[in-house]
């Protein structure tokens, strides 16, 4: 299988970086609750180096930096150089951070560096996942720990089924992908996954599925208004062209559907996760 990430470099650090990078903090609000379900098993500890996979916009990195402390080092990785610019600039004076564009399928990490390999939702889109894991497996120590979030099963997670399906209504269906192409549901079996680390050299795999609720701030037309301009409604509206008006239609279309996650506390969108553990084997 080819290990060309290209178009998952373009697509990241073009439309789909910018817009990621203009709603930093909506988005990472709005997944908060994945990222304290990763360092719920993520045994990190103070002077522990860390490498985090597909850090995005660095919410990951930033709060993996406090729990190993002055003594310890993260390092975020990442595909898109428009993503990352943001990254180290809400890093700011933080000495125990950086940032590297990376395709992590085909970096020269240093051997046998990391502690720890964490990830939220940054390890499902690589054309080769065996060959990027052993890649990945050579930067780290003998024994160290990997921990990472994917979502889980399509159905269970209608923040993108609704969106995708109020921009089918809106303006027809895109080519179908295999879900098991790079993207945000390759993961989505936990079964594959667990073959796809164990090929790449990893032991003791194992995962908890997990039904949570994510937490997206904002009123609820600003919560269908973010589905909307991203992910697979996004894709429709550029497939198809699609003016700033369908797009206007389609968030109202998801803004109606998402009356039925309103609480007392907000919009709360249930979710399905996919938390892996595994090791590098020791020595």
């Amino acid at each position: 299988m080819s290990q060309d990430n290209s178009d998952q470099a373009e697509f990241w650090t073009t439309s789909a970086g910018q817009k990621w990078v203009e709603q930093q903090e909506m988005l990472d609000a709005f997944m908060q609750p994945v990222l304290d379900g990763l360092f719920e098993r993520a045994p990190l500890r103070p002077g522990d180096r860390v490498l985090d996979i597909g850090c995005g916009t660095g919410a990951s990195t930033l709060q993996a930096a406090e729990r190993v402390g002055a003594a310890g080092t993260v390092l975020g990785a990442d595909i898109s150089p428009t993503m990352l610019a943001h990254a180290s600039a809400r890093a700011d004076a933080a000495k125990n951070v950086t940032f590297e564009v990376a395709d992590a399928s085909d970096y020269t990490f240093n051997a046998e560096s990391y502690d720890h390999l964490i990830s939220r939702f940054g390890v499902m889109f690589f054309a080769d996942p065996v060959a990027a894991f052993r890649n990945i497996l050579r930067g780290l120590k003998p024994g160290a720990d990997v921990t990472f979030a994917a979502w889980g099963q399509i159905q269970q997670n209608p923040w993108f089924t609704i969106a995708a399906q109020a921009a089918k209504e809106e303006l027809g269906a895109p080519p179908s992908v295999d879900p098991d192409a790079p993207g945000p549901f390759a993961f989505r079996d936990v079964a594959r996954v667990t073959d796809i680390l164990t090929d790449a050299g990893f032991t003791d795999v194992s995962a908890d599925v997990v039904a949570l609720h994510l937490s997206p701030p904002g009123r609820l037309p600003d919560v269908a208004r973010m589905a909307t301009s991203v992910g697979p409604a996004a894709r429709t509206v550029e497939y198809f062209q699609g003016s700033a008006a369908d797009a206007e239609a389609i968030a109202n279309r998801v803004e109606k559907a998402f009356e039925a996650f309103q609480t007392g506390q907000g919009v709360r969108v249930p979710a399905e996760i996919n938390f892996f553990r595994a090791r590098r084997a020791d020595r």
